[in-house]
């Protein structure tokens, strides 16, 4: 169905965030781009708190560097110096190869008595360090040659530059020798930080969904990369439930799976990809309202006209009940996960909203107030207050400690349907059968603006939600799918394709695509073909 029917999930065991070697890299990194950006406070505060010797490492680099140079440029009396540094000071066997190149250039020079006193001052001395039993016998012989190759240690003698550049390695080899079996002083190459982001977000690209013709321009690394394209056509119908579809939605944030629930009181998991049904979960004693699923993926709620909610585990190869939240007098509408995965709150035709605990079964707060039956119910991001939607046209928010309504919204003509918040909790998106979908600003209590052209005003949740890249997404009456572009209003598309009342659409930015649920008894996956052109 999709681009990547081989979809493959980053793996978290590529290496071990506790190795202390990866450790430092990642401290090396961060302290290189700090210091590339001028950050040169927060460095040294960095510096003092990994108590690692990295000022000293710095400074170890730079020197090794000067040397290089000194030498290069036969520049001897830099190279005299920076060998009285720890850096050479105690490789003597380099500190001998050191003075012999300064004696061979004297030679080459014809400068004999320079040669002459430097023998006898700094190579004399270091004689036992010679590289071949002859070497300091045939250095004194060069004293008198006519030139370096007569002497029969020195036949190969390439030229002085040469033998600088030899020298410099040499030097590299030793402290490569040295540092071996050290954690750290390793080499990061520029700009390091940079290239594993840029890496990573050409990774996020590559197995995205839909691939970019052009390069596109990520704005943000705070989340992963997703493509943005608009779905047109039914990529899938998924046939099975025996029952209205009520509701629909990805499983966790990965979105490889679907879970839909149905009149016919059971849940049905399908594959993304495939769109093959994988399992029924059975259970309930009347149809499912509605549906949440843990971050993870792991565990997915129901809610049904039962009076319960079931918690379902899905870690395993087949699914089973977990548990059974008891409490509601009738109908349970709506069932949402908090953000800490350990509670579930819930509505339902009792006019009650509750929180319970998933993992006792335990109601930990009630929340009475509204006059009709709760319809949805859900929590902000930061998980302290939850928001709920009820036939008695209200919208209400409680605040999660005290349990009071610290806020009723009362501008809608009609029953509220359905609430939702986006991810940053500054938007409010609720659904009435006064035929409009209303976008509010949180912060101010204020209508944004009106999204109209769908269907909803009868005996049905109507449910619509916030998708990616700014759009809202929503059933209607007349079974089409709506998208509706956030900022304006406008409606950008139409899916059409079922045959009954569209109930809910979810939406996966991770793949891309929507979900549509409907009383024809099926579920649609809506993705983009490029062959269809757009349809408003």
């Amino acid at each position: 169905m999709g681009v990547h029917s081989s979809y493959i999930r980053p793996t978290e065991d590529i290496f071990n965030a506790n190795d202390p070697r990866i450790k430092e890299d990642i401290i090396g990194i961060i302290m290189q781009y700090l210091a590339d950006e001028g950050y040169h406070a927060s460095q040294s505060v960095l510096y003092d708190e990994t108590n690692v010797k990295w000022k000293e490492r710095e400074e170890r680099i730079v020197e090794v560097k000067r040397l290089k140079k000194a030498i290069l440029d036969g520049d001897w009396q830099e190279v005299e110096k920076l060998c009285t540094k720890p850096l050479v000071k105690n490789h003597r066997s380099f500190l001998y190869s050191v003075y012999r190149q300064q004696y061979l250039e004297y030679i080459e020079r014809r400068e004999i008595q320079k040669a002459f006193t430097f023998l006898n001052k700094r190579l004399k001395p270091l004689e036992h360090l010679q590289t071949k039993p002859t070497e300091f016998k045939d250095l004194c012989y060069l004293l008198t040659a006519k030139s370096i190759h007569e002497a029969p240690s020195f036949r190969n003698w390439e030229g002085v530059m040469s033998a600088r550049e030899n020298l410099v390695d040499q030097l590299q080899s030793m402290l490569d020798f040295e540092t071996a079996d050290r954690n750290g002083n390793r080499y990061i190459p520029p700009d390091r930080l940079l290239t594993l982001l840029r890496q990573s977000v050409a990774y996020q690209i590559e197995f995205s969904r839909y691939h970019p013709k052009i390069a596109p321009a990520v704005n943000s690394l705070v989340e992963d990369y997703t493509s943005f394209v608009i779905p047109n056509a039914v990529g899938a119908t998924l046939t099975g439930h025996r029952g209205n579809v009520k509701c629909v939605e990805f499983i966790g944030d990965d979105g490889r799976e679907i879970v839909s629930g149905s009149s016919d009181n059971t849940l049905r998991i399908w594959d993304t990809e495939t769109a093959e049904c994988l399992d029924i979960l059975e259970g309930h004693r009347s149809r499912i309202w509605d549906l949440s699923s843990t971050v993870q993926g792991d565990f997915v709620a129901s809610a049904s006209g039962d009076g319960t909610v079931k918690i379902w585990n899905l870690s395993s190869t087949k699914a089973s009940c977990a548990n059974t939240l008891n409490g509601h007098a009738g109908d349970v509408y709506s069932v949402k996960y908090h953000p800490n995965q350990e509670h579930v709150v819930t509505g339902g035709y009792d006019k009650t909203v509750r929180l319970f605990d998933v993992n006792t079964g335990a109601i930990v707060k009630t929340f009475p107030g509204h006059q009709l039956a709760v319809t949805k119910t859900i929590f902000n991001p930061l998980g302290n207050l939850v928001i709920s939607g009820s036939k008695d046209n209200t919208i209400k928010f409680w605040d999660i400690v005290s349990g009071l309504c610290i806020r009723t919204i009362s501008s809608h003509l009609g029953e509220v349907t359905s609430v939702e918040m986006n991810s940053s909790g500054t938007l409010l998106l609720s659904s009435s059968k006064d035929n409009s979908n209303r976008l509010w600003d949180v912060r101010m209590v204020r209508p944004i603006r009106k999204l109209k052209g769908h269907q909803n005003t009868s005996k049905n949740f109507v449910r619509a939600g916030f998708a990616n890249n700014n759009l809202i997404v929503g059933g209607s009456e007349d079974g089409v799918v709506y998208i509706w572009d956030q900022d304006t209003g406008e409606v950008l598309q139409k899916l059409r394709g079922h045959t009954g009342v569209v109930y809910e659409v979810a939406s996966n930015a991770k793949q891309g695509i929507l979900a549509s649920c409907s009383d024809d008894q099926t579920v649609k996956v809506w993705w983009y073909d490029e062959k269809i052109p757009m349809d408003t």
